[in-house]
C-alpha cells in the first residue's frame, strides 16, 4: 500500500491534470488512499501506470533505434565512392531503412531514380532554350536521350528489386546490377558531350553539376547494391 501511494504521488507531480481526471470520475478522497484503495481506482492507477511505463519506455527506445540506424547509414556509405553524398542523400530516410542492408540498396535507387527523373526533365527544358549554338543544342539533344535511357533503365532496377525472390536471387540481382551499371554509363556519356574548351559557360557548368550529381548518387547506389548482394553469395 506504501509503495501505491508513493507512485501515486509520484505521478500526481508528473502528469497532475491526468490523475485530477482520475480522481475526479472516481472520487477518491485522501481518506480512501491512506486506508484501502477501492477495487476500481486500483484497476485505473495500474492500467494508467502501465500506460505511461510504455510510453515512455517507447520514448526512450526511439533515439537508440534513430542512432543505430544512422550510424548503420554512415558505416554503410563510407564504402561507397562518395561517402558524404552517400549519407546527406540517405541519413533523411533513417527511419525506413533502420539496419537492413536490403532496405538501404531499395531507398538508395528510389532517391537516385528520383534524383535521374527529375535531372531528365530538366534537361528536356533546357534543350528548347532560345540562343543555344548548333553544338549545345547538339550535345543538349544527345544528352537528354541518354537521361531517358538512364530513368530507364533505374526503373527497371527498381521494379526488380522490389520483386526480388530467394530461388531466384542471383538472377535477378544480375540483372538489377546490369541496369543500374548502364545507366551510370548513360550518365558520364552525357558529361561526355560537354567536355572541351568549346562547350565552356553557364550551359555546361549547369548541366555538369546536375548529371555529375546523378552519376555520383548513381554509382553509390550500384555499390549499396553490390554490398547487399555479396551477403547472398
Amino acid at each position: 500500500m506504501d509503495i501505491l501511494w508513493f507512485v501515486y504521488k509520484r505521478n500526481t507531480l508528473l502528469f497532475p491534470s491526468l490523475i485530477a481526471n482520475l480522481q475526479a470520475s472516481l472520487q477518491v478522497t485522501k481518506r480512501d488512499m491512506e486506508g484501502s484503495f477501492s477495487s476500481h481506482f486500483l484497476a485505473a492507477l495500474i492500467i494508467f501506470l502501465s500506460f505511461t511505463s510504455c510510453v515512455n519506455l517507447s520514448s526512450a527506445a526511439r533515439p537508440a533505434a534513430e542512432k543505430a540506424s544512422t550510424e548503420f547509414i554512415r558505416t554503410s556509405c563510407g564504402t561507397t565512392t562518395y561517402p558524404k553524398l552517400c549519407y546527406t542523400s540517405l541519413s533523411a530516410h533513417a527511419s525506413v531503412i533502420q539496419t537492413s542492408p536490403k532496405l538501404l540498396a531499395d531507398t538508395a535507387l528510389a532517391v537516385t531514380l528520383s534524383t535521374a527523373r527529375s535531372t531528365s526533365s530538366l534537361m528536356s527544358k533546357m534543350v528548347q532554350s532560345h540562343g543555344l549554338k548548333p553544338r549545345e543544342v547538339a550535345a543538349m539533344h544527345d544528352c537528354v536521350e541518354e537521361l531517358s535511357d538512364s530513368v530507364d533503365q533505374l526503373r527497371k532496377a527498381m521494379g526488380e528489386m522490389t520483386q526480388i525472390k530467394g530461388s531466384n536471387f542471383g538472377l535477378m540481382m544480375n540483372d538489377i546490377q546490369t541496369w543500374v551499371s548502364a545507366a551510370l554509363t548513360d550518365e558520364n556519356t552525357c558529361t561526355d558531350g560537354f567536355a572541351g574548351n568549346a562547350m565552356n559557360g553557364n550551359l555546361k557548368t549547369t548541366v555538369r553539376a546536375r548529371v555529375v550529381n546523378m552519376a555520383h548518387m548513381t554509382s553509390n547506389a550500384l555499390g549499396l547494391i553490390n554490398s547487399y548482394a555479396s551477403l547472398h553469395n
